[in-house]
């Protein structure tokens, strides 16, 4: 599909307080795109409003609450006068052995990462179906490939791909288009957080290429404007992750083989892995919720 031009558009973008949002806020503000940021911390958002080129606001709230989505929607539209562009990015992670995972932060991975983006949707798509617009769910390469240590993170990205593609066969017809947005490991707080673990950096490490390397946050935020401005059904924040699709169903045994040698390699240094949310997002997450 051929560009469609980002100026006088208006974007909502949550999760967009740090990292791939704000970045991603920052460089659509640019092409002329009018923002809606959604986040959990409004000083951070507050900021990132008041450094874009373009009209932009900023709403607190937290995805997974259907209300507060529901009136953000009402809020934007009356804001800003329609949607054209969706990106449910707001994420977040833990990691470590699921056996001794902590339930109450696995859970909320997936209340974020799957729930989260689904109220996003709901909240949205009325105004999205007004405008024929689009909406960008961003997903991981832990959504195409297994990975241990990461259970609640690799279910969740698994989950929104799934929802996302039958989404788009849904709203097809309404003129709505549905993307979904591939990231590998991305310079962000939440990949620095993780890394800050010893175990958890060198079972990264020990991937093989390309999926050993954290990439810089730019050039994949880039490329996912550019699928905005295509409305593109498949975004890849990394070129290599096209090729990952046409192997994706040999992954997991293959991944169950050696992620099995690494794990008994490791075991006797497992108990030490922090059990909560990573990164300063994730601080903010449990901030906000009292944790």
């Amino acid at each position: 599909m051929s560009k469609v031009s980002l100026e006088g558009q208006v974007a909502v973008v949550t999760g967009a307080a740090r990292g791939v949002g704000e970045l991603l806020a920052r460089k659509l503000s640019a092409r002329g795109a009018k923002i809606a940021l959604i986040g959990l911390e409004p000083d951070e958002l507050k900021q990132v409003a008041g450094r874009l080129h373009s009209d932009a606001d900023w709403w607190h709230a937290d995805v997974t609450d259907h209300v507060a989505m529901a009136r953000v929607a009402e809020e934007v539209k009356e804001r800003f006068g329609k949607v054209d562009i969706v990106v449910a990015n707001a994420g977040v992670a833990t990691g470590g052995p699921f056996v001794d995972s902590d339930p109450v932060a696995w859970r909320r991975v997936i209340e974020v990462n799957l729930v989260g983006s689904a109220v996003t949707a709901r909240a949205f798509l009325p105004v999205l179906t007004e405008s024929r617009g689009y909406l960008l769910q961003i997903a991981s390469l832990a959504a195409l490939t297994p990975a241990p240590m990461m259970t609640a993170y690799c279910a969740s990205k698994s989950g929104v791909e799934a929802y996302a593609h039958a989404l788009r066969a849904e709203v097809g017809y309404k003129g709505v288009r549905v993307g979904v947005g591939y990231l590998s490991w991305t310079d962000t707080d939440m990949v620095r957080g993780a890394d800050q673990d010893d175990v958890m950096r060198e079972l990264r490490q020990q991937l093989p290429w390309p999926t050993n390397k954290t990439y810089p946050l730019g050039p994949a935020v880039d490329r996912i404007v550019a699928g905005i401005e295509r409305r593109s059904a498949h975004v890849y924040g990394q070129w290599w992750l096209r090729g990952m699709q046409g192997i994706r169903g040999y992954l997991p045994s293959g991944i169950g083989v050696v992620g099995a040698q690494r794990m008994r390699r490791f075991e006797g240094r497992l108990g030490g892995v922090p059990k909560g949310l990573v990164g300063a997002g994730g601080a903010a997450d449990e901030t906000a919720r009292g944790r």
